[in-house]
């Protein structure tokens, strides 16, 4: 993994989530807007009664420098299978989604652009995926991200605050 990450609602440590950072500073609160985003792009993708009740409150926001990647992993450390959506911003990637049982063969190569929402749910909830590359100077110029890309992956936890 060679991604810079921040989070929001709950702080996503390897194989579980927490309420405070490394430092146990409060981890920052999830907004609104992005919930409302999720729901919208789960119900358009996959239909208004597919997840009823989806209440996301988790954000991963992964900067990815021109030179990082992410290897094949599978989004399984929250207690809901509900679908996990995933907004890209800045440059290009190419963006491997594969299968739920192996890090192997088949997966499919995308290229995720700025703006660009992906929404992965029930069969696909665990697939395996990661991003193989960036690619240099395909960000749009006026959304101030001079390089690389932000991805905001958007879940629901499950869990119950303390």
């Amino acid at each position: 993994m060679s991604l810079q990450m921040v989070c929001l609602g709950w702080h996503w440590v390897p194989y579980r989530y927490v309420k405070t950072d490394d430092s146990g500073r409060p981890v920052a609160e999830f907004p609104e807007w992005l919930r409302e985003l999720a729901r919208d792009a789960v119900s358009d993708a996959l239909g208004a009664e597919s997840f009823p009740g989806y209440e996301p409150d988790a954000a991963l926001v992964n900067y990815y420098g021109e030179d990082a990647k992410l290897g094949m992993h599978q989004d399984k450390d929250e207690k809901s299978l509900a679908p996990v959506v995933s907004l890209s911003l800045g440059e290009s990637c190419i963006f491997r989604f594969g299968n739920a049982e192996t890090r192997n063969r088949p997966y499919t190569d995308i290229e995720l652009q700025s703006g660009d929402l992906f929404v992965f749910g029930g069969p696909a909830r665990l697939a395996y995926h990661g991003v193989t590359r960036v690619m240099p100077g395909t960000g749009p110029p006026d959304i101030g991200i001079d390089a690389g890309r932000l991805n905001i992956t958007i879940r629901e936890t499950g869990l119950q605050a303390a």
